[in-house]
């Protein structure tokens, strides 16, 4: 479970952030629109306390796993030294198998001792994946997950986020995408300008219907 209350941001003199509230309860898979400069990037990383907040207070309980646009690996070291530098730090027990059936799930076990600087920038996605889940989370933050898969990587965030969703985690995702990995969404939400405007469950509505509500929220029709 997450809460966020009141959350508001301001950088540089600009508000970021305004009056935010939000709760995702354990096992709700939630997806967050809005337009460039919404706010989307930066509610993920003060839910994730990467970022502290002007004023409101958040509250988690359990780990936090965060796919941001950076993919917070090291070039220099190979895909499966990266995993093993992240799982110590995450203290993961039983870690070489747990990396090696990751790079299995996300298609990169032939690729496990070459450095990351060879990698195209699919596969760097799908090794940011694997670090993002290492440690198991009870929370995920993925910002704009899909960016950079093909196909392949495509079906492969699908079976990994659709693995995570069967075991209750929580999960919240940002993407500009009406169709990929929304198949398991159960609630939509959409900001503006910083602030939360929408707020809603979404089952059983299809990409069309979703489009719709979210440009007449965003008042682009």
């Amino acid at each position: 479970m997450i809460q966020g209350e009141n959350i508001s941001l301001t950088l540089g003199g600009k508000r970021i952030l305004q009056d935010v509230n939000l709760t995702l309860s354990p096992g709700e898979f939630a997806v967050l629109l809005g337009p460039n400069g919404a706010g989307k990037s930066t509610l993920l990383k003060v839910l994730s306390r990467i970022q502290k907040p002007t004023t409101g207070k958040v509250a988690s309980k359990g780990q936090i796993g965060f796919l941001a646009h950076r993919s917070f690996l090291y070039d220099r070291l190979t895909a499966y030294e990266n995993l093993k530098f992240y799982g110590k730090l995450f203290q993961v027990s039983g870690l070489p198998e747990r990396i090696e059936a990751l790079l299995d799930q996300v298609g990169l076990s032939y690729f496990s001792h070459e450095p990351v600087y060879t990698f195209s920038r699919g596969m760097v996605q799908r090794l940011a994946i694997a670090r993002a889940v290492l440690h198991d989370p009870a929370l995920l933050f993925l910002d704009e997950p899909f960016t950079g898969l093909d196909q392949k990587g495509t079906v492969i965030l699908d079976q990994v986020l659709g693995e995570m969703h069967r075991r209750g985690k929580t999960i919240l995702m940002v993407t500009h995408n009406f169709e990929q990995g929304m198949e398991l969404v159960n609630r939509l939400l959409i900001m503006k300008k910083g602030q939360k405007i929408f707020d809603d469950p979404i089952i059983s509505r299809g990409a069309k219907e979703l489009k719709g509500i979210y440009l007449q929220q965003v008042g682009m029709e």
